[in-house]
């Protein structure tokens, strides 16, 4: 091979190189917290990985993370867009206005928004019924508790969080009659001070039963440490506090991430809004601690497989608001975004439930 010869085959394979280089496609992903929150955001990253697991070289995946929801996440979705990111997985419910906006900029670039409900030709949401892993654990809950009081560490008063409040409420109260649930907001999704001190303030009312719609592992930690029980959330967090947890909600977002990014490299990514839960796999357990009676533990699965196959929905009437009016009539189910009922917009707290939502 002469030097000509040897020179033309090496532009042609840098050509090559090249061109599959720009094939790939490129998707990133925005994330409120850190991706070792060991929560919310450590699933969302697993979804990450699983995307290139399964699509090997043909994509390019990056992440943002521990990005403040307002102007801070539109100039990072917007940096993405700018340095041809094909797919951007925005993943927290307070950048639905932010990338909408950016959307609106770039409309060859396919968006995602988890938890939203804002919607356009180039945006898709995507969510979580976790209202249903909810309902299981307020059945265990309302099983297990000595002292009758359950505590809630919330997050945000957004309707994904008031109807998971609200689902644990009636189904621990349904088992058991007397009991409270005491609720503390912290205005944060990741702050493992802050909600370590929730915690606290719960227990210190007497609760020997802990749940939470925030991101770390602080209050699991914290309910071990003062010798109660408690939940994980989002992700597998029965290493953080072996001796006081029960189950673990999982939020299983790969097959979902997988699916779309797919649907954008083949061409077929319509704007959808996707609600799945414990039948499509979206909404997972982990194993049961043995803390959980046996006889608790075969109701729990029972009620995981009724929900899945239909049989049975978290939110089935008779249920009245807090002010004693009328939710749901006997046997009426709560709707998903239309009918008199829709569960989407949730905004007050069932009958029972003490306090006032804040602004």
């Amino acid at each position: 091979m002469n030097f000509k010869t040897l020179l033309g085959g090496l532009a042609v394979a840098a050509t090559m190189a090249t061109g599959a280089a720009a094939e790939k496609t490129k998707v990133g992903f925005v994330y409120v917290g850190p991706v070792g929150d060991f929560g919310w955001t450590y699933e969302h990253n697993q979804g990450r990985l699983a995307v290139e697991a399964e699509l090997g070289d043909s994509v390019e995946t990056t992440f943002v993370e521990s990005v403040p929801e307002g102007a801070d996440a539109e100039r990072v979705m917007t940096q993405m867009a700018l340095t041809g990111t094909d797919l951007i997985f925005t993943t927290s419910f307070g950048y639905m206005d932010p990338t909408i906006n950016v959307a609106k900029k770039f409309p060859n670039v396919k968006f995602e928004h988890a938890t939203g409900f804002k919607r356009s030709d180039n945006v898709s949401t995507y969510s979580a019924r976790f209202y249903e892993g909810r309902a299981v654990l307020g059945h265990i809950a309302g099983n297990v508790t000595k002292s009758n009081k359950i505590g809630y560490i919330a997050s945000f008063p957004i309707p994904e969080v008031i109807r998971g409040i609200n689902s644990a409420y009636l189904h621990a109260k349904k088992v058991n009659p007397d009991v409270e649930m005491k609720i503390v907001w912290v205005f944060t999704w990741f702050d493992p001070a802050k909600e370590a001190d929730a915690a606290q303030a719960l227990i210190d009312q007497g609760v020997d039963v802990l749940m939470q719609h925030t991101d770390s592992t602080a209050p699991m930690a914290k309910a071990d440490e003062a010798g109660i029980l408690a939940f994980g959330q989002a992700s597998d967090m029965s290493a953080f506090g072996p001796n006081a947890h029960l189950i673990s909600i999982i939020d299983d977002w790969a097959p979902y991430y997988i699916a779309r990014t797919k649907a954008v490299m083949d061409g077929t990514w319509e704007s959808t809004d996707t609600w799945d839960g414990i039948k499509e796999g979206m909404v997972a357990f982990t194993e049961m601690s043995d803390k959980v009676p046996a006889d608790v533990q075969a109701e729990a699965k029972q009620m995981m497989a009724d929900i899945a196959s239909g049989a049975y929905h978290p939110f089935t009437g008779p249920i009245n608001k807090q002010d004693g009016s009328v939710y749901l009539a006997e046997g009426e189910t709560g709707s998903d975004f239309t009918g008199d009922n829709p569960l989407v917009g949730m905004n007050f707290y069932v009958e029972g439930i003490e306090g006032d939502i804040p602004n």
